[in-house]
């Protein structure tokens, strides 16, 4: 169960969550830096096809914004960053539910069958 897709989807979501949260708050304490280029997470398509085919398993991406610059190079728009945090943070929190209920599962399934 450990291995299963599932728990292998839901430990690679909260590898892209976690490195998102923390793109998000390098983006925020940059965001008067000149010439600072915001940088965005992705990972949910690839993980969608990885769930379809039955791995489970992806690597998380960093790749540049594509948002407008302002006048001294920086793109980094606050209400984005901000917005994209209570969503990453709200989502961590589901697949940490989701993951320490089948762990949950697995360990009073494994008192049953030793009682």
């Amino acid at each position: 169960m450990l291995d299963s897709v599932t728990s292998t989807a839901l430990s690679s979501a909260l590898d892209g969550l976690a490195l998102r949260q923390r793109t998000i708050a390098e983006n925020i304490a940059n965001v008067n830096t000149p010439d600072y280029q915001a940088k965005r997470v992705l990972f949910e398509d690839r993980l969608r096809s990885a769930v379809e085919s039955g791995a489970g398993a992806v690597s998380p991406t960093v790749e540049r914004s594509l948002e407008p610059t302002r006048r001294n190079g920086n793109n980094v728009n606050l209400d984005t960053e901000t917005l994209s945090n209570i969503d990453t943070v709200l989502r961590y929190q589901f697949a940490a539910q989701a993951l320490s209920g089948q762990a949950a599962s697995l360990t009073k399934a494994i008192g049953q069958a030793s009682a």
